[in-house]
């Protein structure tokens, strides 16, 4: 191995992040992937479940005290919620200068954590080794109303469509597709985490309501703003476009996004920016990849960042 490359290791890695995760680290010029743990492809090679993986690395199953013994510089927990703590406390105890990222809901409340949410909050970082990625939703959301925040005259009202990638691997109705079949289907329409999630990192309250597609990858998010006072909408673009330049994975755009078009790409793209006659009201539509921009992406402009490296490293930016 070279020496000028970190060694990351993945927990949780049957996952589709875990997988896009892989992807993206297989092209990555500064990381090697150490190891892959998951109990249920123990002992089958990466390259046989990951298009595009190199190599001969298998998957193990690894407890939290042989995830810490591995020793790597990073490490990433993809698990289900609730599962993060034990991997958190032994490597806390083996090699508390590890990177550690979690992508569960588990950390994003904690203070002790920095919320990587990197065109919003790039500026709070002060070189946490511990870090929360946010959730694909929450992202949407702070991302169609951030620019806005000081001009709400209610809580923001947002309309979710995921598609079932989003409902993880474990079977449910909310990723069978003979279910979801011409079907649309609400679930957690009140309180939702990424509903505590977005209020909590905005600091305003946020409604919002959830839904399954038939579809497998990406979600649009449709907000509903109530502003202070009247806008034009040449003001509220303008806004946007402000708060996201030079933003490499975040495009405004001017008509409202289609979540057919975001399947496979890495930036998120905020648009539609409808007012009412009254201009007191304005409609936002967010569209992104809830396993890139959503997860894996970010995950990865959070690791770039994190050891040093330009943040949109092994990225690809899509045009």
């Amino acid at each position: 191995m070279s020496n000028d490359k970190k060694t990351i290791g993945i927990v949780g890695a049957r996952g589709h992040t875990g997988a896009e995760l892989i992807r993206l680290i297989a092209a990555h010029p500064a990381l090697e992937l150490s190891f892959v743990s998951s109990r249920e492809l123990d002992g089958q090679r990466v390259a046989d479940h990951v298009d595009g993986f190199p190599g001969e690395l298998r998957y193990a199953s690894l407890d939290p005290a042989a995830v810490a013994a591995q020793g790597a510089d990073v490490v990433v927990l993809a698990l289900p919620n609730g599962k993060a703590a034990p991997y958190v406390e032994a490597i806390d105890a083996a090699k508390p200068d590890t990177l550690l990222l979690d992508l569960s809901a588990d950390y994003r409340f904690d203070e002790r954590w920095y919320y990587g949410l990197p065109e919003l909050t790039r500026g709070k970082w002060r070189g946490e080794k511990r870090i929360s990625n946010p959730g694909c939703y929450a992202t949407a959301i702070q991302l169609s109303i951030a620019p806005l925040k000081d001009m709400l005259a209610a809580p923001p009202v947002s309309f979710g469509v995921s598609g079932y990638s989003g409902a993880g691997t474990t079977p449910s109705d909310k990723n069978d597709p003979e279910k979801l079949r011409d079907n649309l289907m609400p679930y957690s329409l009140t309180g939702h985490t990424h509903e505590k999630e977005a209020s909590r990192h905005l600091g305003v309250p946020v409604e919002f309501m959830p839904h399954v597609a038939p579809h497998f990858r990406g979600l649009t998010v449709t907000t509903n703003l109530y502003l202070v006072r009247p806008m034009k909408r040449e003001d509220i673009l303008q806004r946007f476009r402000h708060a996201y330049e030079g933003e490499k994975l975040v495009k405004v755009v001017d008509e409202a996004p289609w979540v057919s078009h975001i399947a496979h790409k890495h930036h998120a793209e905020v648009g539609g920016f409808a007012v009412s006659v009254d201009g007191k009201r304005v409609v936002v539509v967010a569209t992104l990849d809830n396993l890139l921009k959503g997860a894996a992406t970010q995950a990865m402009q959070n690791i770039n960042r994190a050891i040093g490296v330009d943040e949109c490293t092994a990225i690809p930016l899509d045009a």
